[in-house]
C-alpha cells in the first residue's frame, strides 16, 4: 500500500495548483481538529493495514463485478465508516467513466461525500434509527434516481442495532435493489446481524493494525505535525491502541498535549499508568528468581510513580507471552513492536525457563488479573499475586520433582509381601514413575498449599475396590471366566437346575448377583453380610447394623433361582467377622501404609506436605477410569476417609 499522508493545507495547495477549489484547514474558522479527523484517509492508498480489502475492491471494480451491498466489520476505530465513505466516493468518482479505487485527485462529488453532506450519499446511524419506520423511509426513496451522482448510496452504521422488524423490512430491497442503489453497512457486532442480511452482502473484515505498522503511521503523523516523538513513546501508544487506528491517534493527540508539543516516553508512561519496559523485565526476572522482597519493592516504586497495579500484571503477562513465543520460535517469536532490549533479554530468559514454568506463570497472571480488578485494594491483591509467583518459581514442576526423587531413590518399587501374591487385581501394588507423575498435574503449589496424590479413587467404585481386594481363600471364582459371565448374563429368574455354578465364597455370591444384574442385592451383600460358615448349599451369616430384615430370605431365594439348588441361609452370631466392604477398606489402608514407607513415595510426601495418597493400583492400571475425579485432590475435596 502507498503510505503517503497529507495535511489539509497540503491538499489545498495541490488543489490550487490544479485549478480545483479545495477547502483549507481554516475553513471552520481556525477551530482545531483532532488528529483522528484531520488525518482521516481520503484515498484507499491512505488506509493502514487493509490491503486485502482494497485489492478485492480494485479487482471487482475493474471487472465491473459491483455488489449491491457491502458489510464492513471490525473493532472500534479500525476505519469502517471511513472505508464506507471511500467506497461511496469510488462508486461516484466523476473523473472516471466507471467506479474505481484509484482516485488521485478530488472529483466533483468527492469532498461532499467525505464530509458526509452529499445529497445522494445518505448516512444513517442505526443506533438512533432502529425502527421499521426508518427503513420504510429508505425503501420509499430507493425508487428515485440519484440527483447528481452515479449511484445513490446508503451507509448504515452500527447496523446490528436495527430491530428485527427493520431487518425483515430491508430484506427484499437489499436482495433486489434498483440498479442505481448501493448499500454499505458497518458493525462491530457481526454476530448480531441476521444471516439473511449477511448472505445478501459482500463481507469485509477489517483487520486490526499490527503494532509495528501503527508505530510507523504515528511516526509519519508526528513528523507532519512537526512534533518530535520518541520511538519508545510511539511503541507504548501503539500497544495501548490494540490495533485501533483511531484510538492510537487519540492517544497521540493526548500525548502531544500532555508533553507540551513533544511526545516523550516518560510522559506517555505516566499518562497511561504504565511501567517502564525495562522495569517490567526486572520485575519478571525477580519473581522468576523467587525474590519476593525485590518484587514487592519494585511494585511499590512503580505504584508511587503512578503505575496501575492491574496494568502491571498485564505488562507481566504480555512479557510472559513474548518469552514463551521466543521459547518456541527463537528470535522470530518477537513482533515488530518489541524493543531491542525486550528481544535480547526475552531470548535469554526463554533459554533458561522451561515451558511448564512459563505456562504456569501465564495462568497465575490471568487469574490474578481478575482478582486485582475485582479487589477493593488492587495494590494489595497485585502484591499477593507477585508473592505467589515468586514462591511458585522456587518450586520445580511437580513432574520433574517426582522424576528426580525417583531417580535419586533408584526407582525401586516396594516389594509385595508373600501373603499378597494372590491378590485378585494381579501384580504388585507399587508407586512407579507413572503414578508419581500424576502428582504433577495439579497447579496447587502455585496458588495455594501443595496438594498431590498418587492416583485417584472414586472411593466406592466396584472396579477400584476389586483391584485391592484379597479373596478370603486366595482363589478366583469360576464366575470370573469370560465364558461363565457370558452365559450367566442371558439368564433370568426362571433358571433351570444347575444353570450357574455354585459359588464358593461370599465374594463369589456378590459377583453372581452382579452378573444376574441384581445390583441392589450385590450392594447389600457387600455392606451388611458377615460370612460365618460357607458350605453350599448352606450359608451361615451374621448381619451388620442397618441390614434389611428380609435380606436373608431374599438371598436364599435368589441363590436357589440362580443355581437350581435349594439354599438355606441361617443368621448366626458373628463376633469378629467383617463384611466385604470392611475388608476392602482395611486392605486398602494396609496397602497405603506400605506404599508410604517406600523411599520415593516418602520423599514425595515430604516435598508436598499437604499431599495424600488416594489409591494404589497395579502398574498396568495407572490410567484414570471414566467418570473419575481429578487425579489430585486436596484434603477438603477428598474428605476424611482413607
Amino acid at each position: 500500500m502507498n503510505d503517503r499522508l497529507s495535511t489539509p493545507e497540503q491538499d489545498a495547495a495541490k488543489a490550487s495548483e490544479s485549478g480545483k477549489t479545495q477547502p483549507a484547514a481554516s475553513e471552520s474558522g481556525g477551530v482545531y481538529r483532532v488528529l483522528a479527523r484531520k488525518y482521516r484517509p481520503k484515498r484507499f492508498e491512505d488506509l493502514v493495514g487493509q490491503e486485502p480489502m482494497v485489492r478485492t475492491l480494485a479487482n471487482a471494480f475493474e471487472m465491473g463485478r459491483i455488489a449491491q451491498g457491502y458489510m464492513l466489520t471490525g473493532v472500534r476505530g479500525i476505519g469502517k465508516t471511513t472505508t464506507a465513505r471511500l467506497i461511496a466516493r469510488a462508486l461516484n468518482y466523476s473523473l472516471s467513466d466507471k467506479p474505481t479505487v484509484h482516485m488521485p485527485e478530488m472529483g466533483e462529488h468527492c469532498e461532499a461525500i467525505l464530509e458526509s453532506r452529499h445529497v445522494d450519499v445518505m448516512e444513517m446511524d442505526a443506533a438512533s434509527h432502529t425502527s421499521v419506520e426508518n427503513i420504510r423511509e429508505i425503501i420509499e426513496q430507493v425508487r428515485y434516481r440519484p440527483v447528481a451522482a452515479r449511484y445513490k448510496v446508503y451507509i448504515i452504521d452500527e447496523v446490528h442495532m436495527l430491530s428485527k422488524a427493520a431487518f425483515n423490512a430491508l430484506l427484499k430491497t437489499l436482495e433486489e435493489p434498483p440498479p442505481h442503489v448501493k448499500f454499505i453497512f458497518a458493525t462491530t457486532e457481526i454476530r448480531k446481524v441476521p444471516v439473511t442480511i449477511l448472505s445478501r452482502c459482500q463481507r469485509f473484515d477489517l483487520r486490526r493494525v499490527e503494532a509495528g505498522t501503527l508505530m510507523k503511521h504515528l511516526a509519519r503523523i508526528s513528523e507532519l505535525e512537526g512534533v518530535p516523538a520518541e520511538e519508545e513513546a510511539l511503541r507504548m501508544i501503539a500497544r495501548a491502541a490494540e490495533g485501533s487506528v483511531r484510538d492510537a491517534l487519540s492517544l497521540l493527540d493526548q500525548a502531544m498535549a500532555y508533553g507540551g508539543n513533544a511526545v516523550r516516553a516518560e510522559d506517555v508512561r505516566t499518562m497511561l499508568g504504565l511501567m517502564d519496559r525495562s522495569a517490567v523485565i526486572d520485575l519478571f526476572e525477580a519473581v522468576m528468581a523467587g525474590k519476593a522482597d525485590a518484587a514487592l519493592a519494585m511494585m511499590a516504586e512503580q505504584h508511587a510513580l503512578g503505575a496501575d497495579p492491574a496494568q502491571v500484571l498485564v505488562d507481566l503477562a504480555t512479557f510472559t507471552h513474548l518469552v514463551t513465543r521466543m521459547r518456541i520460535l527463537g528470535e522470530n517469536g518477537a513482533d515488530d513492536s518489541a524493543a531491542e532490549e525486550e528481544r535480547r533479554r526475552g531470548l535469554a530468559l526463554a533459554q533458561k525457563l522451561s515451558m511448564p514454568v512459563l505456562t504456569r506463570a501465564w495462568q497465575m497472571l490471568l487469574k490474578g488479573l481478575d482478582e486485582v480488578r475485582n479487589s477493593a485494594t488492587p495494590l494489595a491483591a497485585a502484591e499477593m499475586i507477585l508473592i505467589r509467583l515468586a514462591h511458585a518459581a522456587d518450586m520445580p514442576p511437580p513432574a520433574e520433582l517426582a522424576r528426580k526423587i525417583l531417580e535419586s531413590s533408584g526407582g525401586v518399587s516396594p516389594a509385595p509381601s508373600a501373603g499378597e501374591q494372590g491378590d485378585a487385581g494381579g501384580g504388585s501394588h507399587r508407586a512407579g514413575p507413572a503414578s508419581a507423575q500424576g502428582a504433577g498435574k495439579q497447579g496447587g503449589p502455585l496458588e495455594g498449599p501443595a496438594s498431590a496424590g498418587m492416583t485417584s479413587s472414586t472411593g466406592g467404585s466396584e472396579r477400584g475396590a476389586g483391584f485391592i481386594e484379597k479373596r478370603a481363600n486366595g482363589t478366583a471364582s469360576a464366575m470370573h471366566t469370560a465364558e461363565a459371565a457370558t452365559a450367566a448374563e442371558a439368564k433370568t429368574d426362571d433358571l433351570p437346575a444347575q444353570a450357574a455354578a455354585l459359588p464358593d465364597s461370599l465374594e463369589a455370591v456378590a459377583e453372581l448377583a452382579r452378573t444376574m444384574r441384581d445390583l441392589k442385592l450385590k450392594e447389600e451383600i457387600e455392606r451388611f453380610v458377615i460370612p460365618v460358615r460357607f458350605a453350599p448349599p448352606r450359608l451361615e451369616i451374621g448381619l451388620a447394623d442397618g441390614a434389611p430384615a428380609d435380606l436373608p430370605g431374599r438371598l436364599g431365594k435368589r441363590l436357589s433361582q440362580w443355581t437350581g439348588q435349594r439354599w438355606t441361609v441361617a443368621v448366626v452370631e458373628a463376633k469378629d467377622g467383617e463384611t466385604i466392604h470392611q475388608q476392602r477398606r482395611r486392605q486398602k489402608a494396609s496397602h497405603l501404609d506400605r506404599v508410604r514407607q517406600h523411599p520415593a513415595v516418602n520423599a514425595i510426601l515430604q516435598a508436598f506436605p499437604e499431599a495424600r495418597i488416594l489409591d494404589v493400583r497395579p502398574p498396568e492400571d495407572t490410567r484414570p477410569r471414566a467418570g473419575e475425579a481429578s487425579e489430585i485432590m486436596t484434603k477438603d475435596e477428598q474428605g476424611d476417609g482413607p
